[in-house]
């Protein structure tokens, strides 16, 4: 159970902070609800306190996980493999989102993000690359007490770095 001022994280929206725990009553049942306070657009939600577990609701990672995650983005392009087929992709990249694991959501943005520097993205994966890319920096902003541009600037910095590496390292190969 959380407590309110916890830091948390809800896989397909990103991180915030259980504002309160309230009592609300849903076509007719009364149950508590965790209020949580998403600093991307001002949102706010409202979890059962039952089902934050089934939802994937969970603490924001620690700093040194944040700092695993900077390592997934940079490592070079060369490292993975993509799926060639669109939809497979699309799911799998979903499910990883999903999963509220922060080193698969560094994995998706680092992933699609190399692809849209080769050959471009569908308009289903830029959004779904925007939207990982926001949850990404929500968790870490909480995780490292940062602000949004300055995680945003070091996740492009980092990304942008290892897919140069993995364009030299490609072409030492070739040569």
């Amino acid at each position: 159970m959380f407590s309110i001022g916890d830091k948390v994280v809800y896989p397909m929206h990103g991180a915030g902070t259980i504002e309160s725990i309230e009592e609300k009553e849903m076509f007719g049942d009364k149950s508590e609800y965790y209020i949580i306070k998403m600093p991307m657009g001002d949102m706010k939600l409202m979890v059962p306190t039952k089902a934050a577990e089934n939802v994937g609701i969970r603490e924001v990672s620690t700093e040194s996980a944040a700092d695993d995650v900077f390592k997934v983005l940079e490592q070079p392009k060369q490292e993975y493999v993509y799926e060639n087929n669109w939809s497979k992709r699309y799911r799998a990249n979903v499910d990883k989102i999903k999963s509220g694991d922060i080193l698969e959501l560094a994995g998706v943005v680092r992933d699609l993000s190399h692809r849209h520097m080769e050959r471009g993205l569908s308009t289903g994966e830029k959004k779904m690359l925007t939207s990982a890319k926001e949850i990404l920096i929500s968790e870490l902003v909480l995780a490292q007490d940062l602000n949004h541009e300055v995680i945003g600037e070091e996740i492009e910095e980092k990304i942008k770095m290892s897919f140069d590496l993995g364009n030299t390292t490609g072409q030492s190969e070739q040569l």
